[in-house]
């Protein structure tokens, strides 16, 4: 019989500081038990998963010593043809916890592909609940909740971006849709900016940062009120920080 696949999902915050305490609240007391008698791990990130466990420890006592625990990593450059190595100790019949670097796993993660393998293989995969930006900026920012879509990283090409802006905005408008994207934390401003700029005035954006973290902010605006307070410089505080852009045509 094979292993159990156990999805268990991270904390939002990097370091182990920045996690709102208890880490009950954010992590269910289950899921850290599940977590806790586990020895053996597929991580994106092999460090930011040792920082989890570590939180873990503090509260349940890990099935064996952090550093005998075993961690292989799988993130975007692990290649396809790796995957039946990764999915070998759970075909011999022992369980895996599969974790992100931040959230939940096999969302706007390369777990999925292994998740794929795994169903493939007829091994039991058990997802965990736990916090995910997506869905907590959905539920704060106001915006429809009922149809949305997430479009991952949208073109760094500043006319291509405001390109696909504009589709985004259509589709929005057209389907009243609210949509999803992320930007790498250092282009937060330059992607907030072309918001206000290529949006119609009307069109609602709502910026959440540091979800979950002790800096947390979520803020919903028209685009014409977000082009005003950009231009007074009284934009986030989100330079360098984790974000989720939503926008809404209306």
């Amino acid at each position: 019989m094979s292993g159990i696949l156990y999805l268990i999902p991270n904390t939002l915050g990097a370091e182990p500081a920045e996690v709102l305490q208890p880490l009950d609240h954010v992590i269910p007391l289950q899921v850290q038990r599940v977590t806790a008698r586990l020895s053996h791990f597929i991580a994106e990130n092999a460090k930011t998963t040792r920082a989890f466990l570590k939180l873990i420890a503090a509260a349940h006592g890990l099935a064996l010593p952090l550093q005998e625990i075993q961690i292989t990593e799988l993130n975007v450059n692990t290649p396809d043809t790796a995957l039946s190595g990764l999915l070998a100790p759970l075909l011999a019949g022992r369980d895996a916890g599969l974790i992100s670097e931040a959230g939940v796993p096999a969302v706007a993660d390369p777990g999925a592909n292994l998740v794929r393998l795994a169903h493939a293989h007829g091994v039991v995969v058990r997802p965990l609940v736990g916090p995910s930006s997506l869905l907590l900026a959905v539920m704060a920012s106001g915006l429809n909740g009922q149809s949305f879509a997430f479009n991952g990283y949208l073109p760094v090409d500043a006319a291509l971006r405001a390109r696909r802006l504009k589709e985004l905005e259509l589709r929005s408008r057209q389907e009243k849709q609210t949509q999803l994207f992320i930007e790498t934390p250092y282009r937060n401003s330059a992607m907030l900016m072309a918001l206000a700029e290529q949006c119609a005035g009307t069109t609602l954006i709502c910026v959440a940062t540091d979800l979950t973290l002790q800096s947390e902010s979520i803020i919903t605006r028209a685009a014409s009120q977000w082009k005003t307070a950009l231009a007074a410089g009284k934009g986030p505080d989100f330079q360098r920080k984790p974000s989720v852009f939503l926008l809404l045509g209306q």
